[in-house]
């Protein structure tokens, strides 16, 4: 079977990815920078449908509005020549000192109004290049200690923040919505807006819920300890799933960004089996970066690997669909009614009369461990 990428797939890759220099806390960089235009054609050539940026990944912080405009003018040039689209878009909020202390939650109000500036500036470049949603990764909103800010006030700034931007989204008639990246830590000792629960929970507050969502990141819900399905789960059922970031990671550890499936493979399937199993029509992002061994050949294999990956695991959640033995143990573990106890106060009565065996109930047996290991197997090739 082929597993060569097409634009149905809908695989997309930010500049910040395949544009990684291989720079690292303890090491300079190993690979030459490329222009934007280049790494277009970088990610034509390996298959991939989209091509996402920060701001600043397209236009430095300190170009003039002549240099912005010839490197925009030649960025859609390249989009044009090559049919890559630009689903998603996002502002560096972290990068440059201004942001040492934060930014929508910066104590300087100062920072805090420059955030915005570049913001909407930010968000008219994305807009202008064909972007539909917009993400927000709060990387500097946090603490190193509590005694700097009191975590109530961030969180009313951080409203404050996103009321602002989406009124102004309104205003400009733009087709846009917003999607929280959750994160707990790194670079700042503890983020606000941790994980995909806490995002959720603060989403309810806006005077525009309807228009922000998630951008759940594999590597940073596992930085936590969690288990990202669960949290993606929870994002698609509230009907807030409306980006996602795809890549791989240790649990514990720093954030690794490895290539998708890198690391837990039987992780990654059940992803990609939820995915594609509910439906989901959004981009699929890898948000990972090569090694800091390879040359941009690598990087190239980096990112066909991605792809390359999920298209597997894509066959592979087919397969476990669609094999008789899992599906009828599926059956077996499901067994009886399994209809919603709507409440009355008839049903209610009867339930609370019903005589139930729990005896019984305890004693049935649950097949999980010949369910998971017909799942091993599929992974593994042997079924």
């Amino acid at each position: 079977m082929s597993y060569t990428p097409s634009p149905a797939d809908k695989f997309t890759f930010g500049l910040w990815t395949v544009g990684n220099l291989g720079r690292d806390p303890f090491g300079e960089p190993v690979r030459r920078p490329l222009t934007p235009v280049e790494l277009v054609h970088l990610l034509a050539e390996v298959g991939a449908y989209g091509v996402n940026f920060h701001d600043n990944d397209l236009v430095p912080i300190d170009a003039t509005p002549a240099e912005r405009e010839q490197i925009v003018r030649d960025f859609k040039a390249a989009l044009r020549e090559t049919g890559l689209v630009v689903p998603m878009a996002t502002t560096n909020l972290f990068s440059d000192p201004a942001f040492k202390d934060g930014a929508f939650t910066s104590n300087d109000p100062a920072v805090r109004a420059y955030a915005l500036h570049k913001t909407m500036r930010a968000i008219d470049l994305g807009v202008e290049c064909g972007a539909t949603t917009y993400v927000f990764w709060g990387g500097r909103e946090g603490v190193e200690t509590d005694a700097a800010k009191d975590p109530v006030e961030a969180s009313k700034r951080f409203r404050e923040a996103l009321n602002f931007l989406c009124a102004y989204v309104r205003d400009q008639g733009y087709d846009l919505r917003f999607a929280l990246e959750p994160k707990p830590n790194e670079p700042r000792g503890d983020i606000y807006l941790a994980t995909v629960g806490h995002a959720l929970a603060f989403i309810t507050t806006l005077d525009h819920p309807e228009m922000v969502g998630l951008n759940p990141e594999v590597a940073h819900e596992q930085m936590a300890g969690l288990n990202f399905l669960h949290g993606v789960a929870q994002a698609w059922e509230m009907g807030k799933l409306f980006h996602i970031d795809l890549n791989d990671q240790a649990p514990g550890r720093y954030d690794q960004d490895f290539r998708f499936g890198a690391v837990n493979p039987k992780s990654a399937f059940f992803l990609v089996k939820f995915l594609e199993d509910v439906g989901y029509q959004g981009s699929r992002h890898f948000d990972a970066h090569a090694y800091r061994t390879e040359s941009y050949e690598g990087v190239k294999a980096f990112a066909r690997g991605c792809m390359r990956t999920y298209l597997i695991l894509k066959e592979k959640a087919r397969q476990w669909n669609a094999d008789p033995e899992i599906q009828a143990l599926l059956a077996e573990i499901n067994a009886g009614d399994q209809s919603p106890i709507a409440y009355s106060p008839a049903t209610a009565a009867a339930l609370k009369e019903r005589s139930f065996d729990r005896h019984a109930l305890g004693a049935r047996n649950l097949a999980y461990e010949r369910l998971d290991q017909l799942t091993v197997e599929v992974l593994l090739g042997v079924r």
